[in-house]
């Protein structure tokens, strides 16, 4: 293998990745037109988005972990696939941190009065920063180790 495809391969991963951001994008964009529609919510509407965003994901999680398999396998970097390894799993705790903060939204909207319902959202926004903090790291490690071979 010529190194232009393994410059090639990298270069898919952060493609993939920033699929993944304009996901998130879309899937928040979806869930504030849901609340919109409170409070007799337009559940069925939502339901398709969740049904096309776990789609999105999914096809973007096999492609990434194809891309982990022919780093480690074709180009002998399990170091490479070993972030990505590290990557997915944050990236699984951040959908499910997006999910409940979208479920204290609707709550918090539902029930003005309970102030528990602001601090929990505070709690699961904070949660989502240290995820994206991790997630930071783990793309500046596979940056850096990918590139020591140029």
């Amino acid at each position: 293998m010529v190194p232009t495809d393994f410059k090639a391969l990298i270069q898919r991963f952060y493609i993939l990745q920033a699929e993944r951001v304009e996901t998130y994008s879309f899937f928040e964009e979806g869930h504030e037109a849901y609340l919109r529609t409170g409070p007799h919510y337009d559940f069925d509407h939502y339901r398709q988005l969740v049904h096309e965003i776990t789609q999105a994901f999914c096809g973007i999680s096999k492609a990434v972990l194809e891309i982990k398999d022919e780093l480690h396998q074709d180009y002998d970097r399990p170091d490479l696939s070993e972030h990505i390894d590290k990557l997915q799993s944050k990236e699984k705790q951040k959908l499910e941190l997006t999910a409940k903060l979208q479920l204290a939204r609707q709550r918090a909207q539902d029930h003005p009065e309970d102030e528990g319902c602001q601090e929990k959202i505070q709690e699961i926004k904070h949660d989502i920063i240290k995820n994206k903090e991790s997630l930071s790291e783990i793309m500046q490690d596979f940056k850096y180790d990918s590139e020591e071979c140029d």
